[in-house]
């Protein structure tokens, strides 16, 4: 009991402690990609510690949402990155890492944002809040059809019996996952207001998303939000090598070495995936911000079709 409640604690300092490098990975391979020195990969780390060292200036017509929403978005986004199974299936809250729940405080985190962007009043936020609630509006269904799809394969929405079932040889070549895994990329760049949906390292452009609405913070309270935006991009991540990619991950009744060394290939594969999406945002460009809805339709209509495509071909058996 005592070993599991420490790889517990193991999972949830993890989640947070590495997701800055994995946003210093993408910058980095952006930067190498550009032939640009670039910043280094821990640049992340003190940005947020020189944040947390600031003082919060906030407006006069602030509301107590606008004050309380940095923590919310962060408490929300944190618990459901804590859920997901990174390096082993069978840790002590794994009954509580099931895919409607993280969808549902992912919902949450945005909610309360979209909110403190209007609180302020300014026209950046609002225009960010609105647009973040368009894309949420399309993204949050892909994703309950991605679950459905996923639902329908492994016979649960629960993530370890997902990541166990697809370890399995049971699985196989299914065209429905690959529906859903280009369905959930895509739900997570638009997310995550990663290229070509957005442009994460701009500030004072009229197509910004996220950085709209987080216009108005400062001090603490924005490394807040940026650690919670940070997590919520290594979140999708490891959704991704959860779901899709969860080979080396200790399953059920794993040794403290299985565990360890499932650990380590996690890591290894979230890396990984981070200079893969460093390259990909150097090799596109930025579309036009009205058609991000059609870009985000399209994880939609994959999902869809793909839990159409099991729904009829267990009909016809």
């Amino acid at each position: 009991m005592i070993l599991d409640l420490v790889f517990q604690l193991l999972q949830v300092m993890l989640v947070i402690l590495i997701a800055p490098l994995l946003t210093g990975v993408v910058r980095a391979t952006k930067a190498r990609l550009t032939r640009r020195r670039g910043p280094p990969l821990l640049q992340p780390y003190r940005d947020i510690l020189r944040l947390a060292r600031k003082e919060a200036i906030v407006a006069d017509s602030a509301s107590w949402l606008f004050h309380h929403t940095p923590y919310i978005v962060f408490a929300s986004t944190w618990v459901a990155a804590s859920l997901i199974p990174t390096f082993a299936t069978d840790l002590l809250f794994s009954w509580a890492a099931d895919l409607i729940a993280i969808i549902a405080l992912l919902g949450a985190g945005r909610f309360f944002l979209s909110l403190a962007g209007l609180d302020v009043g300014t026209s950046f936020g609002g225009l960010g809040s609105s647009r973040e609630s368009l894309f949420g509006a399309l993204a949050e269904p892909a994703m309950i059809v991605i679950v459905f799809t996923l639902a329908l394969v492994a016979g649960s929405t629960q993530l370890s019996t997902v990541a166990a079932y697809m370890t399995s040889d049971a699985v196989g070549l299914r065209v429905s996952l690959g529906m859903a895994l280009v369905a959930l990329i895509i739900v997570a760049i638009a997310e995550n207001g990663r290229i070509p949906v957005d442009n994460p390292s701009t500030h004072l452009e009229l197509t910004m998303v996220h950085e709209a609405m987080i216009l108005e913070y400062s001090g603490r309270h924005l490394a807040v939000i940026e650690l919670a935006a940070m997590m919520k991009l290594s979140l999708y991540v490891s959704l991704i090598i959860c779901v899709f990619f969860p080979w080396g991950a200790a399953i059920a009744d794993a040794s403290v070495a299985d565990r360890v060394f499932g650990a380590i290939v996690y890591v290894v594969k979230l890396l990984t995936a981070g200079v893969a999406l460093g390259a990909f945002e150097t090799s596109i460009a930025k579309m036009r911000v009205f058609r991000v809805p059609d870009f985000v339709g399209g994880a939609l209509m994959l999902g869809f079709l793909g839990a159409l495509l099991l729904f009829v071909s267990r009909t016809l058996k």
